[in-house]
């Protein structure tokens, strides 16, 4: 059984309008918050396993599990009998753990911690991914390629969405105008890594370890960091403005939503 852990334990402090009062991976996108369609996601590939490392506002995320089921299923309350009785079950099929990684650890630190939890063979894998960041990745050709390659760990590499425009200047005139597209800024880490057991000798629990820093730096130079690309869609949810687009892309449809229902 593939076991997928989300990292949803830090502050969002580029996205402070909501995370003030929430973890980032309970923002709302519609009506769900995006960790929900991180996990319906893998739900499609028959992961649904799942270990949360979380931090920020850890409380919020326990209470949001635990009332899971209720929330998505019409039911009636008897209270003179104390009693529940569901008109609409709609009781997901998830094994969700949380665990408080800590306030103030960085992302090598949560995984680390969650080592005991995971309890892998030696050929054990599982795979990582952020809580704020949605793409339509083929979670089964990525863990085919990650078997194959026999690496340590791989990285999802995707293209950052385009921002910004190209503008070629000559004494002061516009001699260009060109509108930068995805292919023209290279790739990015995109979270959704597949890790053997061995990642945790690369990993320190002390909560200053940045798994995107030396760890990182040391799989790529002992040659155990494989990057799987991913064309399609991806999205992360850094500032408002991701937010925005992200809820737009919902009400119209499109894209990664284009089949939410």
């Amino acid at each position: 059984m593939v076991t997928a852990v989300i990292l949803a334990g830090g502050l969002g402090s580029r996205i402070s309008e909501e995370t003030l009062t929430k973890p980032k991976p309970l923002i709302n996108i519609g009506q769900k918050p995006i960790i929900w369609y991180i996990m319906c996601h893998f739900r499609k590939f028959g992961i649904k396993n799942f270990k949360i490392a979380a931090g920020y506002k850890v409380e919020m995320m326990k209470e949001y599990f635990m009332n899971l089921n209720t929330l998505n299923s019409d039911f009636e309350v008897n209270f003179k009998k104390n009693s529940i009785s569901y008109k609409n079950k709609n009781f997901l099929d998830w094994n969700v753990g949380i665990y408080d990684t800590g306030l103030e650890s960085q992302t090598g630190s949560r995984i680390k911690r969650l080592e005991k939890s995971l309890n892998l063979r030696k050929d054990g894998f599982f795979i990582l991914t952020y809580g704020d960041g949605l793409s339509d990745i083929n979670i089964k050709e990525l863990i085919k390629f990650h078997l194959k390659h026999g690496k340590i760990a791989t990285v999802t590499a995707v293209r950052p969405p385009a921002r910004f425009g190209y503008l070629g200047v000559k004494d002061n005139n516009v001699t260009n105008f060109k509108e930068k597209n995805k292919a023209d800024q290279g790739w990015i880490n995109g979270g959704f890594f597949v890790l053997s057991q061995k990642i945790f000798k690369y990993l320190d629990s002390d909560e200053s370890c940045v798994f995107e820093s030396d760890p990182m730096e040391r799989l790529s130079s002992d040659n155990q960091l494989m990057a799987f690309k991913h064309e399609g869609f991806w999205q992360c949810m850094d500032t408002k403005r991701d937010h925005e687009y992200l809820e737009k892309m919902l009400k119209e449809k499109k894209e990664y939503f284009k089949n939410d229902k």
